[in-house]
């Protein structure tokens, strides 16, 4: 579910639905503000996904949370 395989194709891994949503983030904002920008995106397609994925981009640094907004991270 995390990485395409045979039964799940790239767009609707989590590594796919995680660089869509990063190509949305384009300044800080909410987290509903960015629901409401990708909710229409077919790979997408459920809060739950979405919130996974979430999880996923903040856990390797992908995504920085302060004061309520997301952001995406800078490299170091």
């Amino acid at each position: 579910m995390i990485l395409p395989d045979k039964h799940v194709a790239l767009p609707y891994s989590l590594l796919g639905v995680g660089a869509a949503i990063l190509a949305r983030v384009t300044k800080s904002m909410t987290i509903s503000a960015l629901w409401d920008a990708v909710r229409s995106v077919p790979e997408v397609s459920a809060y739950s996904r979405f919130v996974l994925v979430l999880d996923l981009l903040y856990a390797v640094g992908a995504l920085d949370f302060s004061n309520g907004l997301l952001s995406k991270r800078r490299p170091a």
